[in-house]
């Protein structure tokens, strides 16, 4: 257990590079995402050989992993366009609003009873967005686009802690990435038609981080995400990734000079989104010391 809550927290500090890699990128949020699935899929590959990994997984259930590879796709598309459209510090705090989506829609898929606790929590994190949204009127689109974001990568784990108690976590994320690339493939022709650009080809600069991007804040991060899924329930995982915006807040502040972009209601919507955290933590820490 000890090693999942490290596995956790590793992840997490990878996930909020992320934002970062997303704002010094110059691509659009579309192209941005196919290069991430596809320059992952070839790591995943060539790891995955170099290792000799076995393949046990049957053709059926690759490609139903395959397909939960899109909703992980989407997710990143509208994550990306948030940050694009308005600045890491609202993108990643829009993020945290995946612990509410989760306590809404885990129930209804699993056909159980909704937690009250959970949808407490998740409350504050909502009200918290929702106080960003009412008085920062300068970013509503990059926050609408975030809480899109939210709603598939709160979908995304749901469907993926079923997987991971199947199938080897290297195994299913390279399933994962090939379905997104294949998905995405299809669909880029009719986002470009709509989001036209000048090149589709990124930059040397650019390579260089999407290399990273995908080596570290993908593979490395997914691969924990799902082995911490494997002890730990959905909800927890999801309501500990709002720590991420802590690490892409400070850095966003010290590298981009975001600070002087937010006002005062950011902060108290932020202070809120911390609050159910810490909550979280207490509660979770005292299930751990009853049993």
């Amino acid at each position: 257990m000890k090693n999942s809550y490290l596995f956790l927290h590793v992840a997490i500090v990878l996930a909020g590079f992320t934002a970062v890699f997303g704002k010094l990128i110059s691509l659009n949020e579309g192209l941005l995402v196919w290069y991430r699935l596809l320059f992952t899929s070839i790591i995943l590959f060539l790891i995955l050989n170099l290792f000799r990994k076995p393949d046990r997984i049957a053709f059926g259930d690759k490609y139903s992993i395959a397909k939960i590879g899109m909703l992980l796709t989407i997710h990143w598309i509208f994550f990306y366009a948030s940050i694009k459209y308005s600045n890491i510090s609202i993108g990643v705090v829009c993020y945290c609003l995946t612990s509410f989506f989760t306590a809404v829609f885990k129930p209804l898929i699993d056909r159980t009873r909704f937690k009250l606790s959970e949808l407490l929590l998740s409350a504050l994190t909502l009200l918290g967005i929702g106080l960003i949204f009412h008085f920062d009127v300068s970013y509503r689109l990059g926050l609408v686009l975030g809480v899109i974001s939210s709603a598939f990568a709160a979908l995304y784990t749901i469907y993926n802690e079923r997987l991971v108690k199947r199938y080897d976590s290297m195994l299913m994320n390279y399933y994962q990435m090939i379905g997104g690339t294949v998905g995405l493939t299809a669909l880029l022709p009719v986002y470009l038609y709509f989001v036209p650009v000048e090149s589709l080809f990124p930059g040397w600069k650019d390579i260089a981080y999407l290399i990273l991007l995908s080596l570290f804040c993908t593979v490395g991060l997914y691969v924990l995400f799902a082995e911490a899924l494997k002890r730990i329930p959905a909800f927890t995982v999801n309501l500990s990734f709002n720590l991420e915006p802590i690490y892409s807040i400070i850095m966003a502040f010290l590298f981009f000079g975001e600070a002087k972009e937010v006002n005062t209601a950011f902060y108290a919507g932020l202070l809120l989104v911390m609050t159910s955290v810490a909550l979280q933590s207490y509660v979770s820490v005292r299930k751990v010391v009853r049993f």
